[in-house]
C-alpha cells in the first residue's frame, strides 16, 4: 500500500505480532511517536491500522499517512496495558493522541489546627503540614471563595503567622468584621476555638447540625436578655441559610466527580464538577489538546486514565464515585486501574437516577456554556485575523504569528521573548525566552538579532513549523535586523512586520512598519487588526518582561564571591568572617585580603578587581 512506507513490511509484521495484550506506538520517519494506544489484543488492534485507506476514518488516515514503524509492549494484562498508555501519553504528549493539557494539583484549604489560634490559609501542592486540609476544590477561584464565605461567616484569621504575630492594634480586617482581632486578645482562645470548630463542620458538610446548635445558643441568649448576641447568631444563622441556597447538592451525602464532554465545530472541552461532603467546591473547565476530531465519548476515555492516574507517585485526589455524561468502552479497565490506584472501591457509573442525575445535567451544562463561549470567542478571534489579512494585503490570513520583544533595565539581563498566536488564540507551550548574551550591553538591534537568529536556526535545522507572519516590537532598525537574518538563514515566504509606538506613545496610535514601504500603516484605533497586533504585542512584552525579572533577581541575589574562579565554599566562609559580611570584603585592600588564610596575592588581587568592576 503507497502511502505506508516502503521499508515497514506491515504484513511480516502482523504474522509475527502476539495476540496478547500491551501498548502499541505508531512512529514517523524521525522515530518520533506520533500515537500511543493499548490494546486487549496487540495483533487484531495494530491490524485494523493497515486496512485499505478508503476504510480508515480521517483521522486515522492522516496519522498512517505519517507514520514509518510500529512498535508494541506486551503486558500480562489490560489494566497494565492502560497505566503504560497513559505514562506514554503523559511522557511524550504524542501530535495524534487526546492530551489533558491542564495538569496542575488542585487546591485545598488548609486549617492550622495545630496553632494556638488557628488560620484559614489556601494551599496547594503536598500537604506536609500539621493541621487539616479541606478540598479538593476545583479552581482557585471556588477555594477563594469558600475562604470569603468562611471569613464572613466564622471571622477566622487568614493572615500570615509574620504579620499575626507583630500586631499592636487590629487591622482593617477587623474593621469591616472579618475578624475577631486575637492577634491583640479582643477575643479569648476559647472563644475563637468555637469559631474555628464551627468553620471546620461546615466544611465537614454539618452545615445542618451547626445550625441547630447556633439556634439553641440564640434561644439560649434570649432567655439571658443578651439581645446583641442572640442578633449576631440570627445574623451567622441567616448568613448559613443563604450560603446553604447557593449549594446545589447541598443535603446529598459522597464524595463525587461529574465529568461531562462537548464536541462542536473543532472545538472540545471537558468539564469536572467537584462534590465532596455533599457540598460543590466548583468546576473546572478543560480544553484537550488534539481533541477536535473526537467524539464525546473518546474524550472521556482519553480525560479518567490522564487526570486520575498519576505519574512519578503525583497524588491525585479520587473520589468514592466518578459520574460520566456518556458511556466508555472498557469502562472495567478503567475502574480496576483506578481503584488500585487508590487502593479502594471507586466506582465509575455513566446512567444514573435522581440526584445523580440532576448533578450530571448541571456538568453537562456547564459544558456547553464553556463550549459556545469558546466558539464565540474563536469567531471573534478569526474575524481580526481576517482583518490583519485585509491591512496587510495578505494572500490568506496568518496561520501562526510569532512576535518577538526585548526587555532589559540598562542593559542588565537582556531577556529576548518570542510568543506564539494561532486562530485559537496563544499557543503558550511554543513559547520561548532567550538570555542575551555576547551583546553590548543596551544593544537592543544585537539582541533582537541574536534572538531571531537562535530561533529560526534551530526551527529550520529541525525542519519545525514556520510562521506566517512575523511581529517586531520596535522600530525600522530592528525590523531590518529580522529581515537580514532570515535572508541569511535563506527562509522565505515568511512576512515580517514591525510594531513602532507612535509620537505620544499611547494606545491605538501604533504604526505598522512594513519592509520596502516609506509610509507606515497606521490603523484606526478601533481596528480589529490592531486590536489583535496589540494583543500579541503586549503577550510577547509581559512574556519578556517577566523574564528579565527573574533573570535580573537571579544576578542582584548572587554574590560576586560565587563568581570568582577559585573561592569555594570554605575561602568564602573565612572572606565573610574576617571582614563581617560582604560589604567588609568590598571595602577591603588586597593587602588584606593576603591575611586571610588561603588567600594568595594572585587571587587577592582577582577579588579585588572583581568587587571594583562590580560596583
Amino acid at each position: 500500500m503507497e502511502q505506508y512506507p516502503a521499508r515497514f513490511d506491515a504484513q511480516s509484521f502482523l504474522r509475527a505480532l502476539t495476540n496478547d495484550p500491551g501498548v502499541y506506538r505508531l512512529l514517523d520517519r524521525f522515530g518520533r511517536i506520533l500515537y500511543v494506544g493499548k490494546a486487549r489484543s496487540l495483533k487484531k488492534r495494530v491490524a485494523s491500522y493497515f486496512r485499505l485507506p478508503e476504510q480508515l476514518a480521517p483521522k486515522t488516515r492522516a496519522l498512517m499517512s505519517h507514520a514509518h514503524s510500529v512498535e508494541v509492549t506486551v503486558t500480562h494484562t489490560e489494566t497494565e496495558a492502560l497505566l503504560l498508555e497513559n505514562n506514554l501519553i503523559k511522557e511524550h504528549r504524542p501530535r495524534y493522541n487526546i492530551v489533558l493539557r491542564d495538569d496542575k494539583s488542585f487546591p485545598y484549604i488548609h486549617v492550622t489546627t495545630g496553632d494556638r489560634f488557628p488560620r484559614l490559609t489556601f494551599h496547594r501542592g503536598a500537604r506536609r503540614g500539621r493541621g487539616r486540609y479541606f478540598g479538593p476544590f476545583a479552581s482557585a477561584g471556588a477555594t477563594r471563595s469558600t475562604l470569603g464565605q468562611l471569613q464572613k461567616l466564622f471571622r477566622v484569621r487568614q493572615c500570615e503567622d509574620s504579620f499575626f504575630e507583630n500586631r499592636s492594634r487590629p487591622c482593617l480586617q477587623y474593621q469591616i468584621e472579618r475578624c475577631t482581632a486575637p492577634c491583640v486578645g479582643l477575643i479569648d482562645e476559647t472563644a475563637y476555638g468555637e469559631d474555628v470548630r464551627h468553620a471546620v463542620m461546615f466544611l465537614e458538610g454539618k452545615s445542618e447540625e451547626m445550625v441547630g446548635e447556633l439556634v439553641c445558643r440564640m434561644e439560649s441568649a434570649s432567655n439571658a436578655l443578651e439581645f446583641e448576641l442572640a442578633a449576631r447568631y440570627r445574623d451567622q444563622i441567616a448568613n448559613l441559610r443563604r450560603v446553604q441556597a447557593r449549594q446545589y447538592v447541598s443535603g446529598a451525602k459522597g464524595n463525587v466527580d461529574v465529568i461531562a464532554a462537548r464536541v462542536r465545530e473543532g472545538i472540545a472541552v471537558v468539564e469536572l464538577s467537584v462534590i465532596r461532603n455533599g457540598q460543590s467546591l466548583g468546576s473546572r473547565t478543560l480544553r484537550p489538546v488534539h481533541g477536535a476530531d473526537a467524539t464525546e465519548q473518546e474524550l472521556l476515555r482519553a480525560f479518567l486514565p490522564q487526570h486520575y492516574l498519576s505519574r512519578s507517585g503525583r497524588e491525585r485526589p479520587i473520589p468514592d464515585e466518578i459520574l460520566l455524561s456518556r458511556p466508555v468502552d472498557g469502562l472495567h479497565v478503567l475502574e480496576q486501574a483506578i481503584s488500585e490506584q487508590s487502593r479502594r472501591r471507586v466506582a465509575i457509573r455513566c446512567n444514573v437516577r435522581g440526584e445523580r442525575a440532576r448533578w450530571v445535567a448541571m456538568a453537562v451544562d456547564n459544558a456547553e456554556l464553556a463550549l459556545r463561549q469558546r466558539i464565540a470567542s474563536r469567531a471573534d478571534l478569526r474575524s481580526q485575523f481576517d482583518a490583519l489579512q485585509e491591512l496587510l494585503g495578505l494572500k490568506d490570513p496568518p496561520e501562526r504569528i510569532e512576535c518577538f520583544d526585548v526587555s532589559h533595565t540598562g542593559g542588565e539581563s537582556m531577556v529576548a521573548s518570542c510568543v506564539v498566536f494561532g486562530h485559537d488564540g496563544a499557543k503558550k507551550s511554543d513559547y520561548r525566552r532567550f538570555n542575551i548574551t555576547g551583546v553590548k550591553a543596551g544593544d537592543d538591534y544585537g539582541a533582537m538579532r541574536s534572538a531571531i537568529e537562535r530561533r529560526y536556526a534551530r526551527l529550520r535545522r529541525e525542519d519545525a513549523v514556520l510562521p506566517d507572519l512575523l511581529l517586531i516590537d520596535g522600530g525600522r532598525g530592528q525590523l531590518k535586523q529580522a529581515g537580514d537574518v532570515l535572508a541569511e538563514l535563506q527562509i522565505s515566504g515568511i512576512v515580517t512586520v514591525g510594531i513602532a509606538k507612535g509620537t505620544t506613545r499611547k494606545p491605538g496610535l501604533e504604526q505598522i512598519l512594513v519592509p520596502g514601504c516609506a509610509a507606515p500603516i497606521m490603523p484606526p484605533p478601533d481596528s480589529p487588526a490592531l486590536h489583535l497586533i496589540q494583543r500579541i504585542r503586549d503577550e510577547a512584552h509581559r512574556f519578556a518582561v517577566t523574564g528579565h525579572r527573574l533573570r535580573r533577581n537571579r544576578a542582584r541575589r548572587a554574590s560576586v564571591l560565587e563568581q570568582i574562579p577559585g573561592i569555594g565554599v570554605r575561602r568564602r566562609q573565612r572572606l565573610l568572617s574576617e571582614f563581617g559580611g560582604l560589604q567588609g570584603v568590598s571595602r577591603a585592600g588586597v593587602e588584606d585580603l593576603m591575611r586571610v588564610r588561603g588567600i594568595s596575592r594572585d587571587l587577592a588581587l582577582v577579588i579585588h578587581e572583581a568587587f571594583r568592576d562590580a560596583s
